[in-house]
């Protein structure tokens, strides 16, 4: 007998008659009874492929591996549960999937040989059947700690400052801006998030790259910083589709950081920022809060200042505190408002299993069920020293690349969670309805072709049997323990 928690050999699964050739003999009254012969075996029935299943095991064993056989709709009535997906149900678009390009990740990338590069390049954005089609990506804009040291796009000798923005140059992030030359070049329609760290620091109350707050003297500076940098990418053929006003504003302890309270940032963008970008003619979006999930009450309290929503397109969360469920809470209070999901890390001593199961859940399905438009990890790479960084930044921030050398390059854990969407749901999908089962989390989408792909996380501790029923029909499948799975039909 198969292993139930295996991948279920679908052409195999209807079954086949036991013939017994057992002689009985009766005697009854002295008479010999020859019974009647068994029906012959019908063959197998070669049914046509409906559905593909990928499949990544929390072992390690398989990784965003296509399974053989054909998937039909045909499954008999059983005791498994059902999934159902429902079309008709449809709820918010989705943006993209991906991750962000540090100065770092940009910097090893570059390590690479120029075929070695190319080949990078094609498999992360690509549309071949080989690639895993990144459709969506975040940028620091100056220096986040995933680079070698900090720095801004104005910095100046301590004492001085720039209002004209005269010395505002993108110099220092070269590597950032001609990388994404290239990675346009191969998905002209990928869309681009930018986020800074920390304002220049002539403009922060504690003149230091760590941790302090925008002068309020400088806020209309800064807003035309922000102008200048979408104006200056835009010249290098690069549109920012968004803008966040600042990374994590309630944690000013990374180097670089600043802090920047919600009333700090409802003043910015409704006297500011908003209007700078208005005057300009920018039509980037501006993503308020941008920092964990058990601050609700800070995108809230931003979007409750009506002066200010009129510039806001919506919020983005990371998860390094609170519950995704917190995304619905905001999205409650201000349904007119999109959500975003920009930033989960997986760490150096993380395992894979634990890791797929927990993004999976979360990043992926926890915040697309949440209304997120995007779900995005951390760092796209880095070397196997797991930098660079800088003085004080993160030091055991997995990429989901490591560059091992100008010859070759390893795929980690979140190369895999986002790969079981960004490779199946282009931009422009709809998350449709699918329903939770036990261990089971599920997330559903149509694709602009039609379509449908539906993401499944096991998250217990031992395999599962389950029908994906739609539109009154139903196929029989299974996932071991811990392992991820997307079906598409």
């Amino acid at each position: 007998m198969k292993n139930i928690f295996n991948p279920i050999p679908y052409s195999k699964r209807i079954l086949n008659l036991l013939s017994l050739a057992a002689i009985l003999l009766i005697c009854c009254k002295g008479q010999t009874v020859t019974p009647t012969p068994p029906p012959p075996v019908q063959p197998p029935v070669n049914l046509p492929n409906e559905m593909d299943f990928w499949l990544t095991k929390g072992d390690d064993t398989v990784k965003l591996r296509k399974q053989t056989g054909n998937i039909a709709f045909n499954s008999p009535v059983n005791t498994a549960p059902y999934i159902d997906v429902d079309e008709n149900a449809a709820f918010q678009s989705v943006d993209g999937f991906g991750y962000t390009l540090t100065g770092g990740s940009a910097e090893v990338i570059n390590t690479l040989s120029a075929s070695k590069k190319t080949e990078l390049l094609q498999e992360l954005f690509g549309n071949s059947a080989t690639s895993i089609g990144i459709s969506y990506l975040r940028v620091s804009i100056g220096a986040s700690d995933l680079n070698a040291s900090p720095f801004t796009y104005d910095d100046l000798p301590a004492g001085q400052t720039d209002l004209p923005l005269a010395n505002f140059s993108l110099a220092k992030d070269m590597a950032v801006v001609n990388l994404l030359k290239e990675i346009l070049a191969i998905n002209p329609n990928i869309k681009i998030l930018g986020s800074p760290w920390s304002a220049p620091l002539w403009m922060k109350d504690n003149n230091s790259f760590m941790g302090g707050s925008l002068q309020p003297q400088y806020y209309s500076v800064y807003a035309q910083y922000f102008v200048k940098y979408v104006q200056q990418m835009k010249a290098q053929g690069i549109t920012i589709d968004a803008i966040t006003p600042q990374n994590e504003p309630l944690h000013g302890g990374n180097n670089p950081s600043m802090v920047m309270t919600a009333a700090q940032q409802a003043d910015f963008i409704k006297n500011h920022l908003g209007p700078a970008f208005k005057n300009s003619n920018i039509s980037t979006k501006i993503i308020i809060y941008d920092h964990n999930a058990d601050k609700p009450d800070y995108p809230i309290s931003v979007l409750n200042d009506a002066a200010a929503k009129a510039f806001i397109n919506g919020s983005a969360f990371h998860l390094y505190g609170g519950d995704i469920s917190a995304l619905s809470t905001v999205q409650a209070a201000h349904p007119d408002k999109a959500l975003y999901f920009t930033e989960q890390w997986t760490s150096a001593t993380g395992s894979f299993s634990g890791d797929l199961k927990w993004h999976l859940k979360n990043v992926v399905i926890g915040s697309m069920r949440n209304w997120s438009r995007v779900a995005l990890e951390w760092n796209l790479a880095n070397n196997s020293a797991f930098g660079p960084h800088t003085t004080g930044g993160c030091d055991a921030c997995k990429g989901a690349i490591t560059v091992d050398n100008s010859s070759n390059y390893t795929r980690n854990v979140a190369y895999y969670i986002i790969a079981h969407a960004s490779k199946f749901v282009p931009a422009g999908s709809v998350r449709i309805s699918s329903t939770i089962t036990g261990n089971l989390n599920t997330v559903a989408f149509k694709t602009p072709s039609g379509a449908k792909v539906l993401i499944v996380e096991n998250d217990g501790a031992s395999g599962e049997l389950f029908n994906i029923r739609h539109n009154g029909k139903w196929t029989l499948s299974s996932l071991p323990a811990g392992s991820v799975g997307t079906f598409i039909w």
